[in-house]
Formats: structure tokens, C-alpha cells, sequence
């Protein structure tokens, strides 16, 4: 008898089963549920402290709903009952960017209310691991599986979502598979959150020294750092400051790359950097374009460190610094480049109160925010001697080594787990041994 049997979901064990969600759910009422209608959250509804609302930019981190949140009364979330979420629970968007998925942690928030492009899940921890089963919808198949009842008229959505989660059929090993699959994965992304929180810190300290040396507490008093806010610091363009070494690039050359785009990783093609790998903190899902298209280019050319600022859409305005990636980079649509023999510095006050007041200025357009950059080339900066920036520039150089270091290893271990993870789901990759453990022997 064959140790192996073929399913949708490909080769398994033969003592693994395929279920269906149905059929892995809490026996609660509400197990899976879907946000409230829009008319029932509305702008009024929040408040600065209560009952957070899942949202879609809360899906951004690489396990756990995370990050700034928006609140209704306990009120008010026990009318959306059916939409609340507790510890445990695994969310999905239905509506937008979809495919997202994430857990709700356990040390945050008793509940949460999923928004209306969300859908929740409660499993019956009895049959399921719910770990597992967040790896599984984070794996290439569960993917597919959430994907291919995409929509394909208007706004991105999943046709039918209730129904469409319902039938997703997942591999279940026995329970103690599931478990140490969930371990191994578990202890990965702890150790890539704990190092995400490490540079967080990292970045906040050299924020507040750059407030201490640079921001009075008020105009005229002396600055920690021992300089004076005096009203004869130099004032020049951008275009003009003497540390900038090289021009600004806007992103005007994506035309010129757009039919060299692809997804093949060779030695001489360099990675384009975009908005997107921002967003999902560079988590090696990259694109490629072709040595010519790179050579063709010259000054897109990145080599890490540089300071990238968004100008056109939504994220006008913000400010990224370049990571080190060790490759060929150029750099991608929405964005223009600042290149400085103090990065830091520069980072550090496109990032401050003063440097979004002066970006701020220079964005025109409601529905479609952006500049150019011959507007951020003309905008004027205060600052004290040379000398002293580069002072302070030497300071905050270790913090931000130290945040390079440890994101390379942060892209190392999310490699690793994603190369792990659909062995680990197939059982491809053995936890444990033996019959018990739901493996041919």
C-alpha cells in the first residue's frame, strides 16, 4: 500500500484527511462572520480609546494585527456582535487587497470588531491547530485557495466570501503534527518580530537625538546638543545644500522599465525597489529588470542607504531609506531619491515634524496627491554649520548599522520560513517520527 496519496492540495501522507472549513469551525454561533454593512461604522462612531476596528492596514505585519487603530464604544461593538474578534480568531479581507490574513493576539485587546472588508474565523481547536491553519492560508495553495473565488468586475473581492471560506478544503494532520508544524514556523516569526521591535527602538532613538541636536524645546532656547536655533543658520534650496553629492531621480524612467519587468532572480539583474516592498518590509517578493534596462539608467541606481520619498498617490510624501540588499538595485515607480554623504541626517528630518511640514507644502492634487522634482529641489532648508551635522551624523551611524544587520537577517529567516513552509504542510518535512505523528514510517 502506498505510503502516499494525490489530492487537489498535491502529494500527503496517507493518514492525513482533507476537510473542509465547515467542518473545522467553532461550534459557535458566529464561527465565521463577516464584517458589519458600511452604513454601520461611521467616521463618528470612533473614539480615542475603547474597542479596536480591524482595518485593512492593520493586516501589514507578518503574523499578528498590529499597528494604529481606531476604537468604538463597548456599546457600539456589542450592536456589531456578530463582527466581533477575540484572541485566537484568524481574519481575512474579502474586499480589496485580498488575500490578507492574520491572527488576533492574545496580550493586546479582550476583542476587536473586523471591519467591513473583513471576514473572521473561530476554529474548533479540537480538529484544528489554529496556527496551522494560519500557515496554511499563508502558504502558496491556501492562497489559491482564498484567490480563485476572486471577482473580476470592479473593486478586487471574493465572490460570495462566507460561502467561498466555507468549501476551502485544508490538509489536517493529527493534532500533534499540526502543533509542532506550528512551532517551527512560530519560532521563526518570533524571532523576526522580535528583531522588527529591536529596530523600531533603534530608528526612535535616533529620532529623539535628532530632536534633542536639531528641535528647541522652544524658539531660541539651546538645543541638547549644545547648538543654538540662531536665525542666522544657513537657509538654502535642496538643489544648493553642499552635502548633496548627486542629483534626486524621479519616476519618470518606469516607462522605460516597464517591458524589462519580470520576476526572474539572475546574478546581473538588479531588483526594482518599489512602494510595495516598503509595505511588506522587504520580505524577498521581489521584481527584476534585465542588466541593459539597468545600465540604461543610471541614475536610478541604488546602493543602499539612500533616502526614497513617495510623490505621487496616497503615500505622498513619505519618507524611506533604502535598505542594503548586497545586489543590483534600481529604483521603481512613485518616488524620487536623495543621495547624501549623511543619509541619516536627511532621513531623519524628511521623517521630523519639520521635514512633513515642508513636503506637505509642495503636494498638490485631491484626488490624485504628488510633486515633482523640480518642487522638492527648490524647497528651502534651515540648518546649522556643516561640521555639526556631520557630528551628529557619526553618532546615529551605529544605530542604523545595527538596523541593517538585523534586517538582513530578517529577510534571511523570512526565506527560510517560506521555504518551509509548504514542505512542512505537505509533509514533505517531518517534525516528529512515527505512526503516532501521522507520518508513513
Amino acid at each position: 500500500m502506498s505510503e502516499w496519496k494525490e489530492t487537489d492540495f498535491g502529494r500527503i501522507p496517507i493518514n492525513w484527511e482533507l476537510k473542509p472549513i465547515i467542518e473545522l469551525k467553532s461550534f459557535d454561533k458566529r464561527a465565521i462572520a463577516m464584517g458589519p454593512f458600511g452604513s454601520d461604522i461611521k467616521a463618528e462612531n470612533f473614539i480615542d480609546e475603547g474597542v479596536p476596528v480591524i482595518r485593512g492596514t492593520n493586516f501589514n505585519y507578518d503574523k499578528y494585527i498590529d499597528g494604529d487603530f481606531v476604537f468604538l464604544t463597548d456599546n457600539k461593538a456589542d450592536e456589531l456582535i456578530g463582527s466581533n474578534c477575540k484572541p485566537n480568531d484568524i481574519v481575512f479581507t474579502h474586499r480589496g487587497t485580498i488575500g490578507q490574513v492574520a491572527l488576533i493576539p492574545k496580550n493586546s485587546y479582550k476583542r476587536y470588531v473586523i471591519s467591513q472588508s473583513g471576514m473572521k474565523l473561530t476554529v474548533n481547536n479540537t480538529l484544528i491547530n489554529y496556527e496551522f491553519l494560519f500557515y496554511f492560508f499563508k502558504s502558496k495553495y491556501g492562497q489559491f485557495q482564498i484567490l480563485k473565488y476572486e471577482s473580476q468586475v470592479g473593486v478586487p473581492s471574493i465572490s460570495n466570501p462566507l460561502t467561498s471560506l466555507k468549501e476551502i478544503e485544508v490538509p489536517v494532520p493529527p493534532l500533534p503534527v499540526q502543533k509542532a508544524i506550528a512551532e517551527v514556523l512560530s519560532s521563526l516569526d518570533d524571532k523576526i518580530d522580535l528583531l522588527h521591535r529591536q529596530n523600531k527602538t533603534l530608528e526612535q532613538m535616533a529620532e529623539t537625538l535628532f530632536r534633542q541636536w536639531f528641535v528647541p524645546a522652544r524658539a531660541g532656547e539651546p538645543h541638547a546638543g549644545g547648538e543654538e536655533a540662531k536665525e542666522d543658520w544657513e537657509k538654502t534650496k535642496v538643489k544648493d545644500f553642499d552635502v548633496i553629492v548627486t542629483d534626486y531621480v524621479a519616476n519618470g524612467s518606469f516607462a522605460s522599465l516597464a517591458e524589462n519587468v519580470n520576476y526572474k532572480s539572475e546574478p546581473d539583474y538588479a531588483i526594482l525597489i518599489r512602494l510595495t516592498d516598503y509595505n511588506h518590509s522587504f520580505n524577498n517578493d521581489f521584481v527584476y529588470v534585465d542588466k541593459r534596462a539597468y545600465d540604461f539608467l543610471e541614475k536610478s541606481k541604488l546602493q543602499g542607504g539612500e533616502i526614497i520619498i513617495s510623490n505621487v498617490g496616497a503615500y505622498s510624501g513619505t519618507v524611506f531609506k533604502c535598505p542594503k540588499l548586497n545586489r543590483p538595485m534600481t529604483l521603481g515607480p512613485n518616488s524620487i531619491v536623495l543621495k547624501s554623504e549623511f543619509n541619516n541626517y536627511f532621513f531623519l528630518l524628511f521623517r521630523s515634524t519639520y521635514g512633513k511640514f515642508i513636503l506637505d507644502g509642495i503636494i498638490s492634487g485631491s484626488a490624485q496627491p504628488k510633486f515633482n522634482k523640480t518642487a522638492f529641489r527648490n524647497i528651502y532648508l534651515q540648518y546649522p554649520s556643516i561640521e555639526y551635522i556631520s557630528k551628529f551624523e557619526k553618532t546615529v551611524k551605529p544605530y542604523f548599522e545595527k538596523i541593517d544587520f538585523n534586517s538582513i537577517q530578517i529577510r534571511t529567516l523570512e526565506k527560510t520560513r517560506d521555504t518551509l513552509l509548504p514542505k512542512l504542510m505537505s509533509g514533505e518535512v517531518r517534525v516528529c517520527k512515527g505512526s503516532p505523528c501521522g507520518y508513513p514510517i
